[in-house]
């Protein structure tokens, strides 16, 4: 490796060189992972219904009772990469009236913001190879309110905060369950699990732990026409034959079943071994819809033993498994009738490829400790030196959580419009209502999702900001994730992306281009800093590339049907952040021309034009392409501040601000004076052309300096020369707003009483907090917290929060503005100037404050949470949420969206790298240096 840095290698990044072959999801060690979502019932993906209302055709009460179509679900689920064999935990307190196999959670109709679990889980650790998992469950001792949770949230109607399960009294006096659920795997195909239930209350307390084995069922299904297979073509769970006093073998084969219709490759498993602890009764039912349960009297289940006949036994006492102890569906009920307080109860089991062993259960415990370590030595090369342990702690479990979201997202647009059998084909009403358009799509893949949940899709434009947390521990998978959005499967014939599963066709903000410039860089700095390998992969950043052209097109002829470079893109993921719902269109032709749409544009064609110049290094043909996107720039970065003869423009001079405008059919326009984050996106386009860097792009130079020659019109007021920091040339700076609109906007942006939150920047100025905007009779003001406005569904709130991906951005462009104009520009604070660099250092900080503990011990992102901030069982275990509290921090809307909210683990790696020692604790694996740290990836670009 050049230079005197040290390798930072430990054996998980050896196991992820594994990894990187063609063939990497089929048999490496990440064929088994956590890919079961939390919730499959009421998905878009099992509904089936006439009027597209998916949490009413497949609700909770009878998640238990019918064989899902398109995805299992469970409690920290495991599964094999094509989902033909599950595993999960169930657990039984002896007063539910439910077996615990999946998580609970209120409807849109029910909750607040939308759907919303009411758990306390947590995930605690992973690694990018799953070779060690650990989830946390807490599980109240009395009876699950299920009850009182939908109605009191019901009754708040949607206003003010929701009511949690902490307030319902579960956890009052300490009385519930901590259960681990721990993976480690001994090899690719051979996986140790342990579960541990201690008990947190004053009192001995009861506890059922019933571990599950399955089948995703295929078969019901598996000729594709509708009809079934024949039972003897159906994957078997049976006990094995031999007797052991200290296991139990069941045998799990799948070798009589058909292939799963659409398989990309011959899959199978074979047979497997799940060895268990004695003392357990095991109970074998089929994976089978209870068919009068779900459809009513006089339907007829295709088998005696149904899904919900585990529940059944365990919960009611009924004798309804099968007594022949064979099936598609086993659990293993161990009884535990008193834990004692502060006890704990423990099984474990080995799930394996090796049949016939003779001491399985044996090594489980020491296996765990030593990729528990190993998982410790990893993440201590990760940590950045710079961090305290705390920051470390809170990086750590941002990975994780990143890590175990991911899902097989299993879904044929084709198939589930026509229905699954021809003789029950699903109303016609069901060709009109989603998707029509998307009959091309179709995934088997294993996504990195928002959350196994709330929101157990992949939605695009949070893909693309998953991808670059992802990067920091498992580059390879960053890579694939964006390439699965451009894949032929996905990506629409017309260019466009996918949006999310309720709506593909909806508008996300067009970010992929960027995702794939930043991952491509961090993905060769992780191999240079772990593997001592200069490596850029060309190969993806062109493949990625020709896609992205593809896409750029459709949104040019698409969103800017008059042709003036102003976009009209409709929702762009800000759900209720306008007046309107933007992703529905106005019946008398009015359009609204949208500052963010247009903002988001302009920084698109920076990105094509960056990676442009990087694949023009090898091959001069790209330097055309860098040609046209930057002129494409221009012209989109011009329109923003002049016309072309209009007597309006999205640039407010007054104000100094930029603004949706409604266009009206007749020509006339208001503009939309909301001063909100639509307005400082078009901060987001920012880059710069150091004019000795771009001698090595002959005509590309020569081009761009006929465009600056002949085109002033357009590029006077949005290319800007400043001296390079050699002093030896001119840098050009690319920014849609020049130096006193970038001054006047940011005075903005840095203003308390607007923008600036203690802990980042608001969606809203706070400034509608006293004046909202009124438009007819509609009106935007600040709101904190829980939105009242329930656009969208009420899922989400862009009129006053925090939110980490626009922040993120934001921090980006700051770095750059730096870059490319030195230390001596910014904002006036007193007597001093306030730098672009020092604003990025303070935003980051700020963000990371949200988890990080006060010298009082507090973290913001729990709020007023007694329990949460002050017992040591829980304070420790910060939650990643969808948005934050813009006064106050405090985590709000979904509870695990890591995804896009685990960019805080790339801004402690990113400000919080210093010189100094970094020690890997407790392994052979530990690295010691004095040397700095390896260049950090910010913003796209290396900085040394």
């Amino acid at each position: 490796m050049p230079g005197s840095q040290p390798l930072r290698t430990t054996a998980e990044h050896r196991r992820l060189l594994d990894v990187m072959g063609d063939d990497r999801d089929n048999v490496s060690w990440r064929r088994w992972g956590p890919y079961v979502s939390d919730r499959s019932w009421a998905t878009v993906r099992e509904d089936y219904s006439a009027d597209g209302e998916a949490w009413d055709f497949l609700p909770h009460d009878l998640a238990r009772s019918k064989a899902y179509r398109w995805g299992e679900d469970g409690i920290a689920g495991l599964c094999d990469r094509y989902q033909i064999l599950v595993f999960a935990p169930a657990f039984w307190n002896g007063r539910d009236p439910f077996l615990k196999e999946r998580l609970f959670g209120l409807t849109p109709a029910e909750g607040n913001h939308g759907e919303d679990v009411k758990e306390y889980y947590f995930h605690v650790d992973n690694t990018p190879t799953h070779s060690y998992m650990s989830f946390l469950y807490k599980y109240p001792q009395g009876r699950f309110p299920y009850e009182e949770l939908v109605d009191e949230n019901r009754a708040r109607q949607g206003q003010g905060l929701e009511f949690e399960l902490i307030d319902t009294g579960a956890f009052d006096d300490d009385r519930y369950f901590d259960i681990e659920i721990e993976y480690a795997k001994f090899d690719e195909e051979d996986l140790a699990i342990r579960v541990t239930a201690r008990n947190r209350g004053p009192d001995p307390a009861p506890l059922h732990i019933i571990p599950q084995l399955w089948f995703r069922n295929t078969w019901s299904w598996a000729g594709g026409d509708g009809r079934p297979l024949d039972e003897g073509d159906e994957p078997r769970i049976s006990i094995a034959p031999r007797r052991s006093p200290s296991f139990v073998e069941l045998y799990a084969d799948d070798s009589p079943s058909t292939i799963p219709k659409g398989m990309p490759i011959p899959y199978s498993l074979g047979r497997r071994s799940l060895y268990v602890d004695p003392g357990m009764e095991p109970l074998f039912t089929d994976n089978e819809t209870n068919m009068p349960r779900v459809f009513g009297p006089g339907n007829v289940s295709r088998k005696p033993f149904v899904k919900d006949a585990i529940h059944r036994t365990v919960v009611d006492g009924e004798a309804c498994t099968n007594p022949a102890e064979v099936g598609t569906k086993a659990g293993l009920l161990y009884r535990f009738e008193a834990i004692p307080p502060g006890g704990s109860a423990t099984v474990r089991l080995r799930l394996s490829d090796k049949i016939g062993q003779d001491d399985p259960l044996g090594p489980i415990d020491e296996l765990i400790a030593l990729r528990r370590g190993e998982a410790d030595s990893f993440y201590g090369a990760i940590r950045p030196i710079g961090a305290s342990d705390d920051e470390a702690m809170i990086q750590r479990r941002a990975l994780a959580g990143m890590l175990w979201t991911k899902q097989i997202y299993l879904f044929d647009v084709h198939d589930w419009l026509r229905g699954d059998d021809p003789g029950w084909p699903p109303p016609d009403s069901r060709w009109s209502i989603r998707n029509q358009h998307w009959l091309h799509l179709n995934s088997m893949r294993i996504m990195s999702v928002c959350d196994k949940w709330e929101y157990p899709w992949f939605a695009s434009w949070d893909l693309a900001f998953h991808c670059v947390p992802l990067a920091l521990v498992d580059p390879q998978f960053a890579k694939d994730q964006l390439w699965v959005l451009l894949f032929e499967q996905f990506q629409h014939p017309n260019g466009q992306i996918p949006a999310y599963e309720w709506e593909f066709s909806d508008l996300n903000p067009p970010v992929h281009a960027w995702s794939v410039w930043r991952v491509y860089h961090m993905a060769a700095q992780f191999d240079q800093k772990h593997y001592g390998r200069e490596a850029r992969d060309r190969g993806f950043l062109e493949r990625c590339y020709h896609k992205l052209l593809i896409n750029f097109a459709w949104w040019v002829n698409k969103v800017d049907r008059q042709g003036n470079n102003i976009f009209e893109g409709g929702f762009l993921g800000l759900d209720n952040i306008t007046i309107v719902d933007r992703s529905e269109p106005f019946a008398d032709g009015t359009v609204i021309e949208q500052a963010d749409a247009t903002g988001w544009m302009g920084m698109f064609c920076l990105n094509l034009m960056r990676i442009a110049l990087e694949l023009a290094k090898e091959n001069p043909v790209y330097q055309g392409m860098a040609t046209k996107f930057f002129q494409h720039y221009a012209y989109v970065a011009a329109a923003m501040k002049r016309m072309g003869g209009r007597d309006y423009q999205l640039w407010d001079e007054a104000d100094g601000f930029f603004y949706d405008v409604l266009r009206y059919p007749n020509g006339e326009f208001h503009t939309l004076r909301v001063r909100s984050l639509v307005g400082l996106i078009p901060l987001y386009a920012v880059e710069r052309l150091e004019s000795a860097w771009i001698d090595q792009f002959p005509s590309f130079k020569a081009s761009l300096s006929w465009f600056l020659k002949n085109r002033p019109d357009l590029v006077s007021d949005v290319v800007h020369e400043c001296p390079s920091e050699d002093g030896q040339g001119v840098t050009l700076v690319l920014t849609i707003v020049d130096r006193e609109q970038l001054h006047r906007l940011l005075e903005r942006v840095w203003d308390p009483d607007e923008f600036l939150s203690e802990y980042g920047i608001r969606s809203l100025s706070r400034a509608h907090a006293d004046a909202p905007f009124r438009f007819d009779d509609r009106v935007v003001g600040y709101e904190p917290a829980e939105s009242v406005s329930k656009l969208k569904g009420g899922n989400s709130n862009w009129r006053g929060p925090i939110w980490f991906p626009t922040n993120f951005l934001l921090i980006e462009s700051l770095r750059k503005l730096g870059k490319a104009w030195g230390n001596t520009d910014g904002i006036c604070r007193g007597d001093a100037v306030l730098t672009y660099n020092e604003m990025a250092a303070d935003l980051a900080d700020r963000l990371i404050a949200i988890f990080r503990a006060t010298s009082e011990g507090m973290r913001p992102v729990f709020g007023g949470s007694r329990v949460f901030q002050s017992d040591p069982n829980w304070r420790d275990y910060p939650l990643f949420y969808e948005y934050f509290h813009g006064d106050e921090g405090a985590g709000l809307g979904a509870s695990h969206q890591t995804g896009w909210t685990g960019l805080v683990a790339c801004l402690i790696d990113e400000w919080k790298a210093e010189s100094g020692t970094v020690g890997v604790p407790g392994s052979s694996d530990q690295v010691v240096t004095k040397d700095p740290p390896p260049a950090t990836v910010r913003g796209g670009e290396r900085v040394d």
